[in-house]
């Protein structure tokens, strides 16, 4: 949807704010959706997903800061780090999930594109980004057609009826569920990968039953009922909570236990050493304020983030790269996108500066379309 940049509020919060891209703004209709849905997304409380601050989607690069969360996505850590995850780990990761869900549901909101790169991983617990951008993206145009209705999501992680262009509820988002507690699991798509062609894998979402090998036995059923084809057949959010055993293991945004494996956990803790040094004023760029950095993504498709957190997005199956540091140092790896806080500093209602100027690191991932 656009560039998302590492940014400090007036009162020194660390936030991340994403720009829209200039062919969206130049759309009334995206941009009355995006105002829509950006003022739904700001009543999403709770402790399971990333706070919308502050946005302005009257400018003429319209923006919205969330809150920044320090952790990688789902999708890094399970595609690219560790591999899947053990089932107490899953479990606890479903109960995360279903009340992020249901905080989101309870603004009227629907995810639509629920996804490993849309959930952040912490030591507490997953946090859930990017709500609401999906829908807004439906109303962009192409070349003069209008896409209203149109497909969006990535196809690895989309419902069937989403595939089918059918109505979607928020039993669309359980759906979505499964298929990323599967992923979580197993390291592979439920429906496989698009590799044989993205028409070919809608169609397996659509009519063909889920591949859960290697799903733990003790969630496989639970697994295998979110991905009922049928929205009235899947179970609610609260039976999802009940059924994971763990509802009892996390409240108030975090396990009470370890939710991850120790080498996990142990490299989350060197992740968050990577973002204070980030962080430190006194390093390169910090007298120019937020700015972009290298290597900045502005595809669409996934996204991340982390503490509170920030995100954006690249291709169903894709990780975007990781940029470095400007001015030597670590790369800054999973830096997320939530929304959270106040008093964010209104950007200037001008396009971003240049994309290797100076000032702090654009965040390593692109918008979800």
């Amino acid at each position: 949807m656009g560039q998302v940049y590492l940014a400090r509020s007036d009162r020194g919060r660390t936030v991340a704010v994403k720009l829209v891209r200039e062919e969206l703004a130049a759309q009334e209709e995206f941009r009355a959706r995006f105002r829509q849905e950006v003022q739904a997304a700001r009543q999403v409380g709770g402790y399971w997903t990333a706070p919308v601050l502050d946005a302005d989607t009257e400018a003429a690069v319209p923006w919205v800061a969330t809150g920044y969360v320090a952790g990688p996505s789902l999708q890094q850590v399970v595609g690219h780090d560790h591999g899947a995850l053990p089932e107490r780990s899953v479990r606890i990761l479903a109960a995360g999930l279903a009340h992020a869900l249901e905080d989101i549901h309870a603004a009227g909101i629907v995810h639509r594109d629920l996804k490993p790169s849309n959930v952040l991983v912490t030591i507490d617990g997953p946090r859930v980004i990017d709500f609401g951008i999906a829908r807004a993206l439906e109303t962009v145009t192409d070349g003069g057609l209008t896409r209203t209705g149109a497909l969006v999501g990535s196809p690895g992680f989309m419902a069937p009826e989403q595939v089918r262009g059918d109505r979607i509820t928020p039993a669309c988002d359980v759906f979505c569920l499964g298929s990323v507690l599967a992923y979580a699991a197993t390291g592979k798509l439920p429906f496989g990968a698009g590799g044989s062609g993205v028409h070919a894998l809608m169609f397996r979402i659509a009519q063909e039953e889920p591949d859960l090998t290697g799903v733990p036995e003790g969630i496989a059923e639970l697994v295998r009922d979110c991905l009922k084809k049928d929205p009235a057949k899947r179970p609610t959010l609260v039976q999802v909570l009940e059924r994971t055993g763990a509802e009892d293991t996390v409240s108030d945004g975090r396990s009470r236990d370890p939710w991850l494996p120790s080498a996990l956990v142990a490299q989350l803790g060197r992740h968050a050493v990577q973002l204070l040094d980030a962080e430190d004023p006194e390093g390169p760029g910090a007298e120019s304020g937020a700015g972009p950095g290298p290597g900045a993504s502005s595809g669409a498709g996934s996204a991340e983030a982390s503490p509170e957190h920030a995100s954006a997005s690249a291709s169903a199956d894709d990780t975007p790269p990781i940029p470095g540091r400007p001015g030597g140092g670590p790369p800054l790896n999973h830096l997320p996108t939530a929304v959270a806080g106040q008093g964010i500093q209104t950007p200037p209602p001008l396009p971003p500066p240049a994309p290797n100027g100076p000032g702090q690191p654009q965040l390593p991932y692109g918008p979800t379309p």
